[in-house]
């Protein structure tokens, strides 16, 4: 393969192709005023400085050339660049033993800017926050993706209100990236077998401020048609096109790591899709280590993280075994197993043929550890995988939870930057979050100055996007040239944009159309309203949602009070989360794993409107917004969102001061800005995942790594498993021994020594008493039985001695436990 090399510029201008290639102008906009100069007429159309440095005419760059106070300018942009790099991030700066050396990020998707549009919805969102976080925070993390040629659907609509979907050619040589290299300089490119042919991969890098995004391409001319087109459409095409998208990003995305000379301690999973790579790291290791695929197995799963994002098991990849079987002959071959051995992997019943391979099963065992992304979903989550932890109180299924966070700096407004910058600093996001508290202190006239600056901004916006939508739609002129009219700059403006996904309610709003009409008509406290949002091109009643809010909007009487905004994307989304007063999002709970719309508008002092769902039920507090409580029906639903609009949001807007500043909402908008913005940061949210996932991952991995640790624990593991229906109780008893009941139960362990269990009190949580796990001491050995103990604990005397139940479980200080191992026995 060529490389396609960067347009040559004058030499006083090279700074420029850096400065575009570097996906920091996503969130830096400091040097956005450049991009203006360079050719405003596309600045203003895209937005996006590779698409202005590409199609700018080299008159207009031999001119900037000479324009001594560009080159200044160019220079000091440069410097900031600079500086951004040369000064370590948070983490950087504060270095532990336990840092990871590599944390390889792998996701299906990344949205990062709609330059490059490798994304469907939040997933790619969030991973794209995470990506520009790291930068930040100096985390030493890359990300692993593919490229799309064409992506995710864009979303057309007609003069009838019906959703169609076209699918725009991603160009390489077009969008904001380079191909990748090797470490001799060579471009880089990868063979991967499957069945009768080898695939070729291109491998194209995106820089992210510090961190590098590598995206796997199998538009490769050496490929067969049906090949190049894996890596043509984000989740397109049927069952093994998918399953070949999977083999790609996963066992793909290890052999890149391995290309690259990459020393990567944590792999982090974004969701089930590259849940093969845990196979293909552990068949790596088990050749350059020469272990056995067990002890190869045992050896990686410490490094592997895992987050799902999805609350209902029909959301999760699942394949025939025949397919798994036609593309896994090799790798069984190569590592010693059989069929059934990989295919118990991903099944709840590993005797049970007809079963389907489960990806999300998967990457739960080839990870030690797991995680959901709200506190809700880790309840959720536990439900959904308890078949996978026999006998194991739900509590503690081994999936924790960190919130998801969204990147701040990529989703504020000018107005917004400024108020913060001049509360808390310059480089406040790259810093602790205690110095975001001073946004407090901000006189309540320059906050409710921001949410007017914020609101005119969007509806400026909102008039030009919808200008443009009916034009291209074929609209009559004149009500083209009636879009500029549409909303008022002063009046409560509610935004709702999302996925039409029939758990999302989009349509919740309608349920009571003429309620909502008097509403939005109110002449003394009108409210309008800007929805936009995409059905799946298979979802024909996600389709019938679109066309609903269409023609509601087009109802006469609501006098462009409602505008609906065509092909909803990240550009839509920053300008709607930073105008709006109010976000509403009303999901069935608990569907909605986490969500992030939400947070994005938290920065700019937007207030969210919600159900007790995802990040909202564990954020919400009546001093910074509202919520739906979300156990009733639709109908139970949407009568409690139009009382709360009608009863508190339109008057807390709507009553003023003698100085027309609402106090009561403007004191909403500070305790949202200061208690929430900073806990809902994707910093927060890295941070976490660092102390409480990466790190232990590292320390247990490079332990794992030692002579002989690893096969020692495999040896562990397959002697416990072999052994553990010798484990069981015999007599428990129960007396009181002054203010404590005495437990003693004999324990009879077979073969197994005693080192390797653990033997414990439990009591479930309920009547007013919390969980316990009371550690139960070994005693005398029981006369005349191999293998026969003695334990007892006490416990206080106030609790009933029925609430709790002795139990034994395995043991081994270096594993991740019951993770790894899930075997438990009760008493009877």
């Amino acid at each position: 393969m060529h490389p396609v090399l960067p347009r040559a510029l004058p030499g006083g201008l090279e700074g420029l192709t850096e400065l575009a290639l570097d996906l920091r102008w996503t969130w830096n906009h400091a040097v956005d005023a450049l991009w203006q100069e360079v050719d405003p007429d596309l600045w203003h159309q895209t937005h996006n400085p590779w698409v202005v440095l590409q199609n700018v005419s080299r008159h207009r760059l031999d001119e900037l050339d000479a324009d001594e106070g560009f080159t200044s300018r160019l220079d000091r942009a440069m410097d900031g660049r600079r500086r951004y790099f040369a000064t370590p991030g948070l983490c950087a700066a504060t270095p532990s033993e336990a840092m990871p050396r590599t944390i390889a990020y792998f996701s299906m998707e990344f949205g990062l800017s709609e330059a490059l549009p490798l994304y469907a919805g939040g997933l790619g969102v969030l991973a794209g926050d995470y990506l520009k976080t790291a930068s930040d925070l100096g985390v030493p993390m890359l990300g692993i993706g593919l490229l799309y040629q064409q992506g995710y659907f864009r979303q057309t609509i007609d003069n009838a209100g019906n959703q169609d979907a076209v699918y725009p050619y991603n160009d390489p040589t077009s969008l904001p990236i380079q191909p990748a290299f090797d470490p001799d300089g060579s471009a880089l490119e990868l063979d991967l077998p499957l069945p009768g042919r080898t695939l070729r991969l291109r491998v194209w890098r995106a820089q992210v401020g510090r961190v590098d995004l590598y995206l796997l391409d199998s538009n490769h001319v050496s490929n067969a048609p049906v090949d190049r087109g894996i890596t043509s459409r984000l989740y397109g095409g049927g069952p093994e096109m998918r399953l070949l998208q999977e083999v790609v990003l996963g066992i793909g995305g290890w052999r890149l790591l391995e290309a690259l000379g990459v020393d990567v301690d944590v792999c982090h999973l974004n969701e089930g899709h590259a849940a093969l790579l845990v196979l293909e790291r552990a068949r790596r290791c088990m050749h350059e280590r020469r272990l056995s695929f067990r002890e190869a197995w045992w050896t990686t799963r410490a490094g592997n993280v895992f987050t799902t994002h999805t609350p209902v098991a029909a959301g999760f990849d699942a394949f025939a075994p025949a397919l798994i079987h036609k593309y896994a002959k090799g790798l069984l071959a190569d590592c010693g197993i059989s069929l059934q051995e990989l295919m118990a992997l991903g099944r709840v019943d590993p005797n049970d043929d007809a079963e389907p391979f489960n990806m999300t099963y998967l990457a739960l065992r080839g990870c030690a550890q797991s995680s959901a992304v709200s506190r809700l979903h880790g309840e959720v989550s536990r439900r959904l995988f308890e078949r996978l932890y026999p006998r194991w109180p739900v509590h503690e299924v081994p999936v924790r939870h960190v919130t998801n966070g969204v990147h701040m700096p990529s989703w504020d407004s000018s107005w917004a930057d400024a108020l913060w910058t001049s509360a808390c600093g310059q480089d406040r996001w790259l810093r602790e979050s205690t110095c975001l508290a001073s946004v407090a202190t901000c006189e309540d006239a320059d906050l409710w100055e921001l949410a007017a600056d914020q609101r005119a901004d969007l509806v400026h916006y909102a008039r030009d996007r919808l200008a443009l939508q009916l034009g291209q739609r074929g609209e009559d002129p004149e009500r083209v040239s009636l879009a500029g009219q549409v909303l008022d700059p002063n009046i409560l403006t509610l935004g709702m944009a999302r996925r039409f996904a029939e758990y999302k309610r989009m349509t919740l709003l309608l349920h009571d159309e003429e309620r909502l009409v008097a509403l939005l008509t109110n002449t003394t406290r009108p409210v309008q309203l800007i929805v936009a949002g995409k059905a799946h091109p298979d979802d024909e009643a996600g389709k019938r949602q679109v066309r609903a809010w269409l023609e509601f909007a087009r109802r006469p009487c609501l006098a462009g009070r409602v505008v609906f905004l065509e092909d909803y994307d990240l550009a839509i989304a920053q300008r709607l989360v930073q105008g709006v007063d109010a976000w509403i999002n009303t999901p069935w709970r608990p569907w909605e794993a986490c969500g992030t719309s939400g947070m994005k508008a938290l920065v700019n002092g937007g207030l969210n409107v919600s159900t007790l769902d995802g990040w909202w039920a564990e954020a919400y507090d009546a001093t910074s917004g509202w919520a739906i409580d979300g156990g009733g029906g639709d109908a139970e639903d949407a009568h409690e969102l139009y009382r709360l609009l009608e009863d508190e949001i339109v008057p807390s807007f709507y009553e003023r001061d003698a100085h027309d500043i609402p106090r009561r909402w403007v004191a909403r908008m500070r305790a949202s800005m200061t208690r929430l913005a900073p806990s809902f940061s994707s910093n927060r949210m890295l941070l976490a995942y660092l102390d409480d996932f990466y790190r232990p991952a590292t320390r247990a991995l490079r332990k794992r790594k030692k002579k002989d640790s690893a096969p020692g624990l495999a040896e562990w593991s397959d002697t416990v498993a072999s052994h553990w229906h010798e484990v069981r109780f015999g007599d428990v008893d129960i007396t009181l021994d002054g203010e404590q009941w005495r437990f003693r139960a004999h324990v009879y362990l077979g073969d197994l020594p005693l080192a390797w269990v653990r033997v414990e009190l439990y009591a479930e949580e309920g009547e007013g008493f919390p969980m316990q796990c009371i550690p139960m001491r070994e005693g005398a050995s029981v006369s005349g039985v191999i293998g026969g103990y003695e334990f007892s604990a006490g416990v206080p005397a106030a609790h009933a001695p029925g609430r709790y139940t002795a139990r034994v479980r395995p043991w081994n200080d270096d594993a991740f436990l019951p993770a790894e191992l899930p075997f438990i026995a009760w008493q009877r």
